[in-house]
């Protein structure tokens, strides 16, 4: 299989998904100079597998969705678990971790000001909301001890493009790599772990990343580790080649599927409890909504752009 090196976009603190809109199934896309048929980051692929409607809004019309406070909590705790491994080792502690939560907030604040309207008359209180993202980081030192770690990348862009030319690009939280040479890759999620039954969707999005890394370290990664900071709990996962080959089937089939649903225009809804949490149930047919009409259905090529959402950074 073939990867090559397109230049990686500016990383700013919200900035968790990195997509491309869909091409039209007679065009090719040129991204940095690189022929390909489109862009995929695990969020977006999660998507289009759990709602295609949802993807085409995310996606294709690229409707606004409100910051929410889960959402943040997961954009501040990652900032700074970031920042904490600048810190030489025997600083890394519970204390210092609290003590960055208000630096990488007013951060945060500064680069996107309209997130300050989660708070106030509908919303948490931001004393209170700050306190529960310290929390959260009381439960990593529950799980890990940073002392004794060295990551060897944090927030990592990773992208490869597959012999289809089906690019793949995201950010990984963390990989380490032992002296060995054996890889892990780690993800850091502010929510709960999900039941047994769902592990294999909460997995779907680190076998994407051991995907990248393989095709462009040429290592399977030894470990992915999903660490759940809502419920204290640690995923572990080995994952092989036979493993790999899968994910990159299935990535590849999905494009197929997205590329169908474009040219016919049919993105349908999926009715889920997960439709609870969606900012655009009102307008889903679903539930008794009218979707806005498909923009133009020939669009000028676009530049890659970033987005925030909840399963980006929870």
């Amino acid at each position: 299989m073939s990867s090559e090196t397109v230049q990686q976009p500016a990383r700013q603190p919200l900035d968790r998904a990195v997509d491309l809109p869909v091409a039209l199934p007679a065009d090719r896309m040129v991204v940095d100079g690189v022929d390909v048929l489109g862009s995929l980051s695990p969020s977006r692929a999660s998507d289009f597998m759990s709602c295609p409607l949802l993807f085409r809004y995310r996606t294709v019309d690229r409707l606004p969705e409100p910051a929410s406070p889960d959402a943040v909590r997961g954009t501040v705790v990652h900032k700074v678990l970031e920042d904490l491994f600048d810190l030489p080792a025997q600083d890394r502690t519970p204390d210092r971790a609290a003590g960055l939560v208000v630096p990488a907030w007013e951060q945060i604040l500064e680069q996107a000001p309209e997130v300050a309207e989660m708070f106030g008359e509908e919303g948490p209180e931001l004393g209170p909301w700050l306190a529960s993202c310290e929390r959260s980081l009381t439960a990593y030192f529950a799980l890990e001890d940073p002392t004794r770690l060295q990551p060897a990348e944090r927030e990592l862009y990773v992208e490869t493009l597959l012999d289809s030319k089906l690019l793949l690009r995201g950010f990984v939280d963390r990989l380490d790599v032992a002296p060995t040479g054996e890889i892990r890759v780690v993800d850091y999620k502010t929510g709960k772990a999900p039941p047994e039954a769902f592990e294999a969707k909460a997995l779907f999005q680190m076998k994407f990343y051991a995907l990248v890394i393989w095709r462009t370290r040429g290592v399977v990664p030894r470990m992915l580790q999903l660490i759940y900071l809502g419920s204290g709990e640690v995923l572990r996962y080995s994952p092989d080649e036979h493993d790999l080959l899968a994910t990159e089937r299935k990535l590849e089939a999905l494009w197929a599927a997205i590329v169908q649903a474009q040219e016919s225009g049919d993105w349908r809804p999926n009715r889920s409890p997960m439709c609870d949490w969606c900012a655009h149930r009102a307008i889903c047919p679903a539930w008794g909504g009218t979707p806005p009409p498909l923009p133009d259905p020939e669009p000028p090529v676009q530049q890659a752009t970033d987005g925030l959402t909840p399963e980006d950074v929870d």
